[in-house]
């Protein structure tokens, strides 16, 4: 019997492991298994509703009949409330027709990508990072993978991308980093925008340029003196060269609400927008009304965010310090100290432990397994987000921790390693 062929595309695509991980935790939860699921970066909307005054907004828009088609490039009033806000926070100034308005982050990289490469381009992402290496598979372009290291936090440094810009077309960052919640110092975010300047000025008047999509959806939320640095507030020559992706859904616990932005040249904004009009890929009219009316009542979005700020640290610093007091005590576990978003970067060594029924965990894939079955923690191997295989590093996302579960995350993990040998 003959197969029934489709693209390339859907042939070769690999869907999303995360998603499929997280359904998997699902259907043992729904089996029976009591399991921490830590997979996902989403909310629990229990734990961490959305704004009041956002939901109250959403309602009302509704109720007044803003269920049409919004404009192509976003209502006008929230395109100026999202700059009002980004000014506010950052200090970055763009114009009405510099800014993109979709249901979400995803289809703004998506339109970034296809804006700008073509097939064959080089793309320059770290790894592990979310998604670069399935949207570059989208173009078919040329995947440049920076290996990023424990020693710099898992950021990609200057020195890595440097033999890599020759001819590359996209180098896509994010800060802060999603599957670490790490975040680029200023020093080296500053080395890597003059690297991006000096390759964009050696080239010629009709080459395609060098453009760095900088994702900072999870900005807004650092923690300690943790500061967050983009390449236009450091540089302004990036301005040129820089296209942002930014947006609700972290900041506000509104994944489901789905609005997000891109700032960005005008020429390239203009692309976009013609790709996501062919797509149909607009946020929602009521959500955009609800939106634009929420992010200018500067009171509630201030107190909105010193909230949610200190339920995730909370979580984040508890969680980390159960990991470093699992380490003093000379299990093969580890972790870095928090610094944003929603994630924390946790180590289990256990490759080439045995059980105590005797079975040889070879490899990361058995270790996942094991502490899903014995300690019901389920997290994400970095091998998802673009790493080897064998990466013995993971992320925990704790928007769906509950903070009296630490203690026993901890007190289970524990044990499950203490049954190893």
């Amino acid at each position: 019997m003959s197969k029934n062929k489709l693209s390339h595309l859907a042939e070769t695509l690999i869907a999303s492991e995360i998603v499929k991980l997280g359904a998997m935790v699902k259907e043992k939860i729904a089996a029976g298994d009591h399991i921490y699921n830590y997979t996902i970066g989403d909310f629990d909307s229990k734990e961490f509703p959305i704004p009041e005054e956002l939901k109250n907004n959403i309602i009302n828009a509704y109720t007044e009949g803003f269920t049409t088609y919004p404009a192509a490039d976003g209502e006008l009033d929230l395109r100026k409330a999202v700059l009002s806000f980004v000014e506010k926070n950052q200090g970055l100034k763009y114009g009405t027709s510099e800014i993109l308005v979709a249901c979400g982050g995803r289809p703004l990289i998506y339109s970034i990508f296809r804006s700008i490469v073509d097939k064959k381009d080089k793309v320059i992402y770290p790894v592990p990072s979310w998604n670069n290496n399935h949207y570059t598979h989208f173009n078919e372009g040329e995947h440049v993978q920076i290996c990023s290291l424990r020693e710099n936090n898992f950021m990609p440094t200057a020195e890595q991308i440097a033999p890599h810009l020759k001819g590359a077309t996209l180098l896509a960052l994010c800060s802060p980093l999603n599957p670490t919640g790490t975040v680029f110092t200023k020093e080296e975010l500053e080395k890597i925008c003059d690297l991006v300047i000096n390759e964009n000025e050696s080239r010629g008047v009709e080459e395609k340029k060098l453009y760095v999509m900088y994702d900072q959806i999870y900005s807004a939320l650092t923690f300690g003196d943790t500061k967050h640095h983009d390449p236009v507030s450091l540089n302004p020559k990036m301005r040129d060269y820089t296209i942002f992706v930014d947006g609700i859904s972290k900041a506000f616990a509104a994944t489901g609400v789905r609005v997000g932005w891109s700032m960005g040249p005008e020429y390239v904004i203009n692309k976009m927008k013609a790709i996501n009009s062919h797509v149909g890929s607009w946020a929602p009219m009521a959500e955009q009304k609800a939106v634009a009316k929420y992010l200018i009542n500067d009171a509630a979005v201030n107190s909105y965010l010193r909230n949610i700020k200190s339920e995730i640290s909370y979580r984040l610093i508890n969680l980390h310090q159960g990991f470093q007091q699992l380490k003093s005590e000379g299990f093969s576990v580890d972790s870095i100290e928090p610094q944003a978003a929603i994630y924390l970067t946790v180590q289990i060594n256990l490759v080439d432990k045995k059980t105590a029924d005797g079975k040889l965990l070879d490899n990361q894939a058995a270790v996942t397994e094991y502490v899903l079955s014995q300690a019901k923690l389920a997290l994400v191997p970095f091998g998802y987000f673009g790493s080897d295989r064998e990466n013995n590093w993971y992320r925990i996302s704790v928007g769906c921790c509950k903070k009296g579960d630490i203690e026993n995350v901890i007190k289970k993990l524990r044990e499950a390693l203490s049954h190893l040998s």
